[in-house]
């Protein structure tokens, strides 16, 4: 990506006026108060502010948050985008309600989010059955936007999908660590990590290597030292563990202290400072993820993001979910420019057309299923800390 391009993005919101109010909480600002009409535009946000995975909810938040109090600044078309977020407590059925809620009560032109792929599916029959734009920033599984081969008309997201993020585990694997026998440890309860561990399988074998066990758990377990004996006594020389912060960490935790030193990799699911809070620094050691971006990423633009985010947060450093709200709120943005106004369905319509436009993650452009086709991110954890290891290109 060029800067010049990413300045060219932020800058084409030339008819946007105001400041942002109300996009920290549900209190909307402006002379409108919902909907399409007046001076403002009323977004809402199903995310997961708490429980088990509220990280992940929090960090979009602030992104979007921040990419909002830009966007606001010169506004779109003469409006103002006004936010309503609404707890989903990371759970599936609050999510639905809370889409329910923001299409039917709040006459939101879309909705961003939710964080997980559970979530985000949660809610699809939701956007289709009332004709709302749903946009989710990091739910990674294909059935979102695709099921059964049929295209959700107004579902999207920002980020790349699980198969390829599942692949590109696999080549680093054989390619980079020399993985011979791998073992696959996955949240069953999870459409996410059942994503990855189906693509990343998939591709391990056809390079030859050969899985050596394969276990499973359940959200909230806590005790996992029998599984890992398991795992451990079929020696993989390589272990993919693609779920969620809370567990992995636990799980991490819990190999290194029976002595399961080989390399461990996961997926975004991982992104979560939480996560070195939980495993240990040391443990983390020799760990992997694939992931939309990297802070520690050089790119200009990149860093120019970071800096605005630090600014903003008081020197807190942006994980991918921030980079991936932000990215969200500029995605919706240049649609919304783009239709003209806050019709829904011309906003669908945008959505869907987008090409070309420069973001945080990367260069963003619909395929027919609406999945982006981006670049992926491999880092690796050093005493605790994210460094950035190489850049996937699709």
């Amino acid at each position: 990506m060029k800067t010049s391009k990413l300045a060219g993005v932020v800058l084409s919101f030339s008819l946007i006026a105001g400041a942002l109010a109300g996009c920290g909480g549900e209190k909307s600002g402006g002379s409108a108060t919902s909907g399409k009409g007046g001076d403002s535009i009323t977004v809402g946000a199903n995310l997961e502010l708490s429980g088990g995975v509220a990280s992940y909810g929090q960090s979009i938040s602030e992104g979007l948050d921040l990419a909002l109090s830009e966007i606001n600044e010169k506004g779109i078309n003469g409006k103002k985008i006004v936010l309503k977020k609404v707890d989903n407590k990371s759970e599936a059925a609050e999510a639905t309600s809370a889409a329910i809620r923001l299409a039917t009560q709040d006459k939101a032109v879309a909705i961003i989010g939710a964080a997980t792929s559970t979530n985000t599916l949660a809610q699809v029959q939701v956007a289709q059955d009332n004709k709302i734009p749903i946009i989710t920033p990091t739910g990674t599984n294909p059935a979102i936007t695709n099921k059964d081969g049929k295209v959700n008309d107004y579902v999207f997201r920002t980020c790349f999908i699980d198969p390829f993020q599942g692949t590109v585990a696999a080549n680093f694997a054989v390619e980079k660590q020399k993985s011979k026998s791998a073992a696959v440890f996955i949240d069953s309860s999870s459409d996410y990590a059942k994503g990855l561990a189906a693509a990343f399988k998939s591709s391990y074998k056809k390079k030859g290597g050969k899985i050596v066990a394969e276990e499973a758990y359940v959200a909230k377990d806590t005790d996992f030292r029998a599984t890992l004996t398991r795992i451990k006594s079929k020696n993989p020389d390589f272990i993919f563990l693609p779920g969620y912060y809370e567990e992995v960490g636990l799980i991490i935790k819990q190999a290194r202290e029976i002595g399961l030193d080989v390399p461990f990799m996961g997926g975004d699911g991982w992104d979560s400072p939480k996560l070195v809070e939980i495993a240990g620094k040391e443990a983390l050691n020799n760990t992997f993820i694939t992931n939309h971006y990297s802070s520690g990423d050089p790119e200009e633009q990149i860093q120019k993001f970071v800096e605005a985010f630090k600014t903003k947060y008081k020197g807190k450093s942006p994980d991918a979910f921030a980079a991936l709200g932000y990215d969200t709120g500029y995605y919706l943005a240049d649609a919304i420019k783009r239709a003209g106004g806050a019709d829904p369905e011309k906003i669908k319509e945008a959505l869907a057309k987008t090409k070309d436009l420069q973001l945080v993650s990367g260069n963003l452009t619909l395929d027919k299923n609406h999945d982006p086709v981006k670049s992926a991110a491999i880092l690796k954890y050093e005493n605790g800390e994210q460094k950035f290891e190489t850049k996937v290109n699709p």
